[in-house]
């Protein structure tokens, strides 16, 4: 994935983002009857955003984590203040470069996979420079 500084985008809470909400839900197998009326709204910051001063957006490049439901161009939500643990979604750093991959930590070695068999796991090195970016909490994805 390439990806530079100037494609990270800072979160911004100073306005709210609500979006009206219906009260019911839209079935994804046999359809019900529709209600014509709004109940309530969504604040999408406040769904999406718990730690505002931590949270960062990114766009997805590449197509390694599609078995994830992640693919190009969509819209990643990546929390910096949560601690990575086994199975998270995680941007990392490897040599400068950043990645998204699934982290996995098995018998004191981190390994980063892809979500794609068409790719390799990464297993990190001592000789590697290694961070963990932050954590993918939510993807937007586009159609």
């Amino acid at each position: 994935m390439e990806l530079t500084k100037d494609h990270i985008y800072k979160t911004s809470i100073k306005n709210s983002l609500k979006i009206d909400l219906h009260s019911t839900f839209i079935c994804a197998g046999f359809p019900s009857p529709a209600e014509d009326h709004l109940d309530v709204s969504l604040d999408l910051n406040e769904y999406l955003v718990k730690h505002p001063s931590s949270t960062f957006y990114v766009y997805v490049k590449g197509n390694s984590m599609i078995d994830s439901g992640i693919s190009d161009g969509d819209l990643m939500i990546i929390d910096r203040s949560l601690d990575p643990v086994s199975g998270n979604v995680v941007i990392a750093v490897i040599d400068g470069e950043f990645t998204v991959k699934r982290i996995q930590k098995k018998n004191n070695q981190i390994f980063l996979l892809p979500d794609n068999k068409h790719y390799s796991p990464i297993c990190i090195s001592d000789n590697m420079d290694f961070q963990i970016w932050g954590v993918v909490t939510h993807t937007i994805h586009h159609f």
